[in-house]
């Protein structure tokens, strides 16, 4: 797998490692077997926020979908879909963000609105994520020039890690998630 791609795989990994734990409070609450934890919540957040809307998904579209875009018109649908589907991004973080303030109003009868929240924006990502690796992916592969590589690299690479972000913006807030979210998610109280 090429290098860009690499690195958007550790992205989507990333993301993925914040949903299913935040998917996994939310269980852990509805099973009656935690409290919720509005810190931990907004934290999470902001990191979801952060990560895929502000840094990973302007990067696809400007770099790797733009120049598979000039390649290949059998990816156009998908390209087409997944653009749309990061300009819904913002809205879809305000909801869920909206979702857990309600939450933290109404108490436990605010609970059903925010898992639902909760799910839909994991389900949408999923999928979302599914599309670029099983569709776009193997399509760059195919038909992208070792100069569209070139470019599409130098790009993703000053990502770097996205457990940490490029000047480590992200670092302290993913130990804080790490040391507050609760075993299994984390290494905090549980």
């Amino acid at each position: 797998m090429n290098k860009s791609l690499n690195i958007i795989h550790g992205e989507h990994r990333a993301i993925a490692a914040m949903m299913h734990g935040l998917r996994q409070i939310v269980a852990g609450i509805e099973a009656g077997r935690m409290k919720p934890d509005f810190v931990l919540f907004r934290a999470m957040i902001e990191y979801i926020d952060k990560v895929p809307e502000k840094v990973h998904h302007p990067k696809e579209d400007e770099y790797l979908f733009a120049r598979l875009r000039q390649r290949c018109a059998e990816a156009l649908p998908a390209i087409e879909a997944l653009e749309a589907e990061h300009r819904l991004g913002d809205a879809r973080i305000r909801a869920l963000e909206a979702a857990m303030l309600q939450y933290e109003r109404a108490g436990e009868a605010g609970f059903a609105a925010f898992k639902a929240a909760v799910d839909e924006y994991v389900e949408a990502e999923w999928k979302h994520m599914n599309k670029e690796e099983h569709e776009v992916f193997p399509l760059a592969e195919k038909h992208l020039t070792g100069e569209d590589w070139a470019a599409i690299d130098a790009a993703f690479l000053s990502n770097e890690n996205p457990w940490k972000g490029a000047a480590g913006e992200y670092e302290q807030l993913f130990s804080k998630i790490v040391n507050i979210a609760p075993a299994p998610v984390g290494l905090g109280p549980g």
